[in-house]
């Protein structure tokens, strides 16, 4: 009977480590699966850590490190009341990504028909694959683009709003007021992006470019 009882505390205490791994792993499908919603509908994670450096409380507050990234190999910070551990953890993600559609030649503003999503492990992707196909409308393509080719953020810029060169209205607003003026732009800029401009004064000033192109200046 002796023997009985100790070889099921034996078992146990060798199934207790991998129950408390099993419980651990769901919570991190959870934390990731709730950053990635919008992203990924289906996250797998798998924790690199060894057992004897667990987190050992039942339920730690789990964190990612500032703006770290959220698939691949990352390090996840578990607290159990001020007790810290330091996880290493591979999160598997699968979502939609942008490729091209069909063959893109550089220089070449992209249309509808140049993009489409693909859907795949977005954790084996190039850095800064594009996700939201909204983001490539009426970009400009810096390099030529193969059909079925992930496109990523570096390999496009947004139309220019102003060109160098070109007569642009100024806006100056600050508490309560606002002034306009004319110059003339001296930076090629997109929506959103900073443009120096030079008044008829001579002065040069800089703003950011709004959707109807002129330049506002905020004081």
């Amino acid at each position: 009977m002796n023997t009985l009882k100790s070889g099921l505390a034996a078992t146990l205490l060798f199934l207790s480590p991998l129950t408390q791994a099993s419980e651990l792993q769901a919570q991190l499908t959870s934390f990731f699966a709730q950053r990635l919603a919008g992203f990924s509908d289906e996250v797998v994670v798998n924790i690199r850590t060894p057992q004897n450096m667990l987190p050992a409380c039942d339920q730690p507050a789990l964190s990612v490190v500032g703006g770290a990234k959220l698939w691949g190999n990352v390090s996840v910070v578990a607290n159990c009341a001020g007790a810290k551990r330091f996880l290493q953890v591979s999160v598997q993600a699968t979502g939609n990504y942008v490729v091209a559609a069909q063959s893109v030649a550089r220089g070449s503003t992209l249309q509808p028909g140049s993009v489409t999503l693909k859907r795949g492990r977005l954790d084996q992707l190039p850095p800064r694959t594009m996700l939201d196909i909204n983001q490539v409308q009426d970009a400009i393509s810096l390099r030529d683009l193969a059909p079925g080719q992930p496109i990523q953020l570096s390999m496009l810029r947004q139309a220019w709003r102003v060109k160098a060169g070109q007569r642009v209205q100024v806006v100056a607003s600050g508490d309560g007021f606002s002034v306009n003026g004319e110059g003339q732009a001296l930076d090629n800029a997109a929506v959103a992006q900073n443009a120096r401009v030079r008044m008829s004064s001579g002065q040069i000033v800089s703003g950011t470019v709004n959707t109807d192109g002129n330049i506002l200046i905020n004081l």
